[in-house]
This record gives structure tokens, C-alpha cells and sequence, in this order.
């Protein structure tokens, strides 16, 4: 999934590491600017530890959490143990994406800190929106480069790569959480 391997991803999670959790921002703007929850299916690409993919089933969302690192998902498994509605499925979304994931599409897919590290966001992101369900929305969120210190570039977007990411998209709207450009992104390029 990501320019570097799974072997380091893996490393990282099963040494304990995280991210920066879900902010109170990025919380309020799920919760104003996404489909309802109730009835719906999400799909958070890259999901880590899980904590997104569980905020969304609080929300009432079905989750399909999607993630290459094995340590990743078995956090996540045991943060979300007993958790309804909640899948944790292993899998490369640039290659071989999860035969598991909802033939019927999905009403949300979410991919948090994940997009900068795609070698191909233009060819994921149009693979991932053909699953969006009508009226369904994209939500990407990335550090900005314009806020990352220059030794941690390749985990930010700039400008003109968020103008790449974006183009096409009907519909397309940018918030700010913190120093992170959230981008809701409805009715995809054809």
C-alpha cells in the first residue's frame, strides 16, 4: 500500500507505535459533513490501529477496516473486540484488494494519513470510487507539507498534490483539523 514495505509498517505497529489519534475537529467534521451512519456501509482504507473505523460504528455505520500490516489489524481486532459491525480485513489496496470488501459498495470510504504514502493516489482513489454508492462521499485526510517539518515530507500533501487528488470530483469540499486538510470528495471523475 505504501512506498515503504509491509515489513516496516508492520514493524512499526507491533512495537507499540501509533499516529496521531482522531482529533476532536476531525470528529465534528464526520460528524456534519458525512452520510448518517444508520444503515450505512464505510470503508476506512489504511485503517491501522482502528480507531477511525471505530468512530464510524459508533456513528452506525457497518465498518470494513482495510490494512497491509498484520500488527496493525491484530491491534485493531483487540481494540474493537466485541464491537458489532466491524470488519478487519488484511490487504494491499494498491494491489490485491480484499476479496471481502462489500460487492454492494459503500456509503463513506475514508482514507486517513494514508493517501501521501500511495505510489499511485490518482489510480487508487478512481479504483475506490467506482465502490461509492450513490450519494456516497470520499473523505481523505492528510497533513499538509506546508505544516511538516521537511524530514517527514513524505507523509504531507502540497498544494498541487491535493489539486491532483481532487480533480475531477462533482463535488469538493476542504476543511482544516488542526494543520490537516480534510477533503470531502462526491460524485467521482467517469
Amino acid at each position: 500500500m505504501a512506498s515503504t514495505s509491509r515489513t516496516v509498517w508492520d514493524e512499526h505497529y507491533a512495537a507499540g507505535r501509533d499516529f496521531r489519534g482522531l482529533t476532536a475537529s476531525e470528529r465534528g467534521l464526520f460528524a456534519e459533513h458525512v452520510p448518517p451512519g444508520t444503515g450505512s456501509r464505510a470503508l476506512d482504507v489504511g485503517c491501522g490501529t482502528g480507531e477511525l473505523a471505530l468512530h464510524l460504528a459508533e456513528l452506525g455505520y457497518a465498518v470494513d477496516g482495510v490494512d497491509f500490516a498484520g500488527s496493525a489489524l491484530e491491534r485493531a481486532g483487540a481494540r474493537g473486540h466485541g464491537v458489532e459491525g466491524v470488519r478487519w480485513l488484511y490487504g494491499d489496496i494498491e494491489g490485491e484488494v480484499p476479496a471481502e470488501l462489500d460487492e454492494s459498495g459503500y456509503d463513506l470510504i475514508t482514507l486517513r494519513l494514508v493517501v501521501a504514502v500511495l505510489r499511485d493516489r490518482s489510480r487508487v482513489l478512481r479504483r475506490l470510487a467506482a465502490r461509492l454508492r450513490p450519494g456516497g462521499a470520499m473523505v481523505v485526510i492528510t497533513p499538509l507539507a506546508v505544516n511538516t517539518p521537511e524530514e517527514r515530507r513524505s507523509i504531507a500533501l502540497d498544494e498541487d498534490e491535493i489539486g491532483a487528488l481532487v480533480e475531477g470530483w462533482a463535488s469538493v469540499d476542504r476543511f482544516d483539523a488542526e494543520g490537516r486538510a480534510v477533503l470531502v470528495l462526491r460524485r467521482p471523475p467517469a
